[in-house]
């Protein structure tokens, strides 16, 4: 067994074209490291409908060039098996490490199988690269990013011509492609041959981010940024320069692009912690709001002064930010449909009714809900907001942030706030609260362990709450095709259990809906809802195992 690991691992050697994966995996090979090695290569990386995403390092258990090029060179190979040869491929990256390497690599395997390539001219956020897919006509496009993940992960995401993200069975055909790719030598790799875009395909995305606002709307509101380290703050800054918007003030320590994100221990807005440094800057510049990217930019957090926490500011949670834009949307008089994950909130669909809009609920993820028919308006808890699908078809935090600072600027004409609207609709539609149970974890089969636990065990009430219905979503609805997930109705709250699709992680979402008279009754609804809550976290914990 390890005689036949070490020779498995010296075959992967021979192949792999990166000088550092090279001498990591010689020397994991020198060690007679048998533990290490059989960590990566137990498997391969599994390309689903996130495309790749896993930690840098040598094996096909990693992310790495040999990896990429197999992806590649499957996704060619998927493509030219329907007709599209000579098709253009559109690649974009973030500034993470290695991203370049993966985009480089990933033309040449386009190239030399004769398709077109066009890279992006420099690491620039992912809601660019689904602009440029079909803003050029390309036929398919790949971003290498690996999103809010720690830095030592990287990914690789894939859309099709439609400028959405792979779904079924897309996703499962270009896995087939990719496992028939033969050695590597096979696969061609030209020196040169693509193109590399220029600065215009940026400022065809930016022109095109006037369009979210309103003409002649008021731009007053002033902004703390923090690009978390990532691609975003070039694209924000023009953007808001060009909307009218004052400059941000920028969290200095956060605001260049940096693989190592030295100042949190996870680039995610939502992270404990990673807000820290805005919230500083915000005290000292007393700004209306403060506005944050994740590293790759198609995420928007938002927080805003409320003198009743620590520290005078508070983060919005997502559903809380998706609510807000609706209502700002539905003010301006915007057509269409609203969609959202059922994941997220249910008070979308409760603006959406009143307002006469259509309303869609779509698995997990922009790759379903970009695909909703009229759409004009998506978003998704964990702060994704599509605020153009004419011209983005997915998740865009620039975007976003230019629609809720146009918001904020229009309450603060009124004198009002993102908080005061956040009541308004307490009031038309009752307090919509949410939380999540979110468990990291090492090994994956306590994921496994605790969905088997809960299929075989659904819990009959959660804080007092009879369960009035246990879905398990594995076997499809009537409006959903089948995913990995639980979902159970309650007497006035919802929970919807799923594993991570990109992290290892157990997610568990809980919504409370509690009815508010009116305002003098809202502080009784807070406090209710947060003991709803805790209620369900604490319940479903011990009915889950974890």
């Amino acid at each position: 067994m390890q005689h036949d690991l070490i020779a498995q691992a010296r075959t992967w050697l021979a192949e792999d074209p990166d000088p550092e994966t090279r001498d990591e995996l010689g020397a994991l090979i020198e060690a007679g490291d048998t533990d290490e090695l059989a960590a990566r290569f137990a498997g391969t990386l599994q390309f689903g409908t996130a495309g790749l995403r896993g930690e840098l390092g040598a094996g096909p258990m990693r992310m790495n060039r040999s990896v990429v090029i197999r992806a590649a060179a499957g996704l060619a190979a998927y493509l030219k098996a329907r007709g599209q040869d000579g098709g253009l491929v559109v690649i974009g990256y973030d500034a993470r490490y290695k991203s370049e390497d993966f985009a480089r690599d990933t033309a040449a395997v386009m190239t030399g199988a004769g398709l077109r390539a066009a890279v992006l001219p420099r690491p620039l956020p992912t809601p660019v690269l689904a602009y440029a897919i079909r803003h050029l006509g390309a036929v398919a496009g790949v971003e290498v990013t690996a999103s809010h993940n720690p830095p030592r992960d990287n990914g690789y995401k894939v859309y099709l011509g439609d400028g959405s993200q792979i779904v079924p069975p897309a996703d499962g055909e270009i896995a087939a492609a990719i496992a028939a790719v033969g050695p590597l030598a096979d696969v061609v790799r030209p020196e040169d041959g693509w193109e590399i875009l220029g600065e215009e395909v940026l400022e065809a995305y930016l022109a095109r981010t006037d369009a979210v606002l309103a003409p002649g709307s008021p731009r007053t509101a002033r902004t703390v940024y923090t690009a978390m380290h990532g691609v975003g703050t070039s694209v924000l800054t023009a953007a808001f320069e060009r909307a009218g918007f004052a400059a941000p003030v920028l969290v200095t320590e956060q605001a260049e692009p940096d693989p190592a994100f030295p100042t949190v221990a996870f680039p995610n807005p939502e992270e404990p912690g990673a807000m820290d440094l805005a919230f500083a800057t915000a005290r000292r510049a007393a700004p209306d709001l403060i506005v944050a990217n994740d590293p790759d930019a198609d995420r928007c957090a938002v927080a805003v002064p409320d003198t009743s926490v620590e520290g005078g500011w508070r983060m919005l949670r997502g559903d809380e930010v998706g609510a807000l834009l609706a209502a700002h949307l539905v003010e301006r008089g915007v057509s269409g449909v609203f969609a959202e994950s059922i994941v997220s909130s249910s008070l979308l669909g409760r603006i959406a009714e009143k307002a006469g809009l259509g309303y869609e609920e779509t698995l997990t993820g922009f790759k379903w809900i970009a695909r909703v028919d009229g759409l004009r308006y998506g978003y998704e808890e964990a702060l994704g907001y599509c605020v153009d699908p004419g011209g983005v078809r997915d998740k865009d935090g620039i975007t976003a942030a230019l629609l809720v600072v146009e918001l904020a600027s229009v309450l603060k004409e009124q004198g009002r706030t993102l908080l005061d609207l956040l009541d308004d609709l307490a009031l038309a539609h009752g307090l919509h609260a949410t939380d999540q149970l979110s468990v990291r974890v090492e090994d994956l089969t306590v994921i496994a362990d605790a969905m088997a636990r809960l299929r075989e065990q659904p819990p009959t009430a959660l804080a007092g709450l009879a369960v009035t219905s246990a879905e398990d979503l594995s076997r499809g609805t009537a409006s959903l095709p089948p995913t990995d997930g639980l979902r159970y109705q309650l007497e006035g709250a919802r929970v919807i259990v799923r594993p991570s699709g990109t992290e290892p992680k157990l997610k568990c979402y809980l919504e409370v809906v509690v009815p508010v008279a009116d305002a003098a009754s809202l502080p009784a609804a807070r406090a209710r809802s947060a003991e709803l809550l805790a209620g369900i976290k604490r319940d479903l914990a011990a009915a889950a195992g974890i």
